[in-house]
């Protein structure tokens, strides 16, 4: 976790938030929309959060608690899920019916891979492995991939360069599976007009934004309108976490429980229309000392269907 940001000292002023006002002209795309459901808001979370879960756990605890998104961040320890026996050739199908049978939808499945490497040996390395997950993805029928820009390497000039070409071609492989490529905002990636330059230099329309909003705001430094006000017309997915600084470290904390505005960052999203999941990425596998999933995800699911219902009702009046 980069270095903790006191919230108090914002990167931007007041015109950048009077900015986001503007927002809600942004038209957002359909193809991944989380689908309708009764009596159900479009929560998820990342399997990230639960290690320890096999995979009838894992469906099962997400039926009951309400959620329709499932994120795959690993099983079992293992984060590279092509080579899961779960989406082995002798039972992915049966997975996909599993998945089916709880009312679930795939909403991401997560790469480790990055782009951000300037030897060409490693870089080709990593686009190899994201085609990977892009190829699992299209047979699970899940809309997204998630990759990382990750670190800058050279001049910031040269990083969003290779980052975006990288996109770009990602995109080109991905496109006719009906898949799109996520860039999280994550890293050395977590300022909004580095990450608008990457997306119009990518110039892909199977290229978007996984908007982790803990990072933006924390790493970043930018008030959640702001990011929205640049950013908003790419933001496909969505990573929710909340935190309170210690020192200069930042601390998961239970959802709303933190300094981070995850209530506004809702609101900011069904201003402009977003019709993705708001899923959890609650870091369990990397942060073990953080509360486990039983009693974590629950406590996700309430306050997020909270804050949602809210943020319908305001944005009525």
């Amino acid at each position: 976790m980069p270095s903790h940001f006191s919230r108090r000292k914002f990167l931007v002023g007041m015109g950048a938030v009077a900015t986001a006002g503007k927002a809600g002209s942004f038209v957002m795309a359909t193809s991944g929309d989380a689908p309708a459901a009764a009596n159900k808001f479009p929560i998820g979370f990342s399997t990230l959060g639960c290690p320890a879960w096999n995979w009838d756990k894992i469906l099962d605890f997400a039926q009951q608690h309400g959620f329709i998104g499932l994120e795959l961040r690993g099983l079992q320890g293992n984060m590279d899920l092509p080579t899961c026996p779960e989406f082995g050739p002798g039972r992915i199908e049966q997975s996909k019916k599993d998945i089916a049978a709880h009312s679930l939808h795939i909403s991401s499945v997560d790469s480790s891979a990055s782009m951000d490497d300037p030897d060409p040996k490693e870089h080709e390395a990593q686009l190899a492995d994201a085609r990977r997950f892009i190829d699992l993805a299209s047979e699970l029928g899940a809309s997204y991939v998630r990759v990382f820009g990750n670190l800058i390497a050279g001049t910031p000039d040269e990083a969003i360069a290779r980052v975006a070409k990288s996109l770009r071609q990602l995109g080109d492989y991905s496109g006719p599976k009906n898949v799109t490529v996520l860039m999280e905002s994550h890293g050395d990636f977590t300022h909004s007009p580095m990450l608008l330059e990457i997306f119009e230099q990518a110039n892909s329309p199977h290229v978007a934004l996984l908007w982790d909003a803990h990072n933006t705001y924390v790493n970043g430094g930018e008030d959640p309108a702001f990011t929205i006000a640049r950013l908003g017309r790419y933001v496909r997915h969505t990573h929710i976490k909340d935190s309170v600084g210690k020192g200069d470290q930042d601390h998961y904390v239970l959802t709303g429980r933190g300094e981070v505005p995850v209530k506004q960052q809702v609101q900011l999203l069904v201003d402009i229309g977003y019709k993705g999941y708001y899923s959890f990425e609650w870091e369990k596998a990397w942060h073990p000392d953080i509360e486990d999933p039983e009693i974590a995800f629950p406590e996700y699911a309430d306050v997020m269907t909270k804050y949602l219902k809210d943020a319908y009702a305001h944005r009525r009046k």
